[in-house]
């Protein structure tokens, strides 16, 4: 059985993101250091609250240099997306983990923050989406959001205020702002993609 690692860096929705996978036919071990990375075939960064303190959390439980060394599937939700980039202005600033090339900024324009809510996002045939009709509407908490240095990443975006970044994909690191575990049936989909991904990924190595 596909077997997935669900991140705990102290913040994040892990059971429910959990049962999501389990219902796409994945086994899901929760991560609290690096030997848990052992024999998966994919591995969940979630994240609840800010980069700066997801970081803090990673470093001390000896997560950051195997999260940046993972070959494999590795999908970021929300924070765990911002983590992807190499820097993040939330409070005082500071570095992420610098596996795509970019920035996370405040929302531009927002009318209010945080953007609390349900926003229709427009997608790209990226295999995370299969299945996924365009303009689905997904779940979204956050005041920040990534701008990637290279816009091809880029495989989703949305408004509030402004067009923003809403799903990005670079090799086999995806970040989605979004929360699937909160989305309804499109986010069982998406996370049951994931593991199809990762069952993939598997039979390939």
């Amino acid at each position: 059985m596909t077997r997935i690692a669900v991140v705990d860096h102290g913040a994040g929705n892990l059971v429910s993101i959990a049962r999501g996978l389990d219902r796409g036919g994945a086994e899901t071990v929760i991560a609290t250091d690096a030997a848990a990375f052992d024999g998966v075939d994919g591995i969940v960064l979630p994240g609840v609250g800010s980069t700066g303190a997801a970081m803090h959390r990673l470093r001390r439980t000896g997560l950051v240099e195997p999260l940046r060394t993972w070959p494999g599937p590795l999908l970021g939700i929300c924070v765990g997306m911002q983590l992807l980039f190499d820097w993040s202005d939330e409070h005082d600033g500071g570095p992420c983990l610098g596996l795509i090339p970019g920035s996370v900024r405040l929302l531009e324009g927002a009318p209010l923050l945080p953007h609390i809510g349900w926003n229709d996002v427009a997608i790209t045939d990226h295999r995370i989406f299969a299945g996924i009709p365009q303009a689905t509407p997904f779940y979204f908490v956050h005041s920040f959001a990534p701008t990637p240095d290279d816009g091809a990443v880029v495989i989703g975006d949305t408004e509030y205020g402004g067009r923003f970044v809403a799903a990005v994909a670079a090799g086999n690191r995806i970040g989605v702002q979004f929360h699937p575990e909160r989305s309804a049936a499109a986010g069982l989909r998406l996370l049951g993609n994931f593991v199809a991904i990762c069952q993939e990924a598997a039979r390939a190595a």
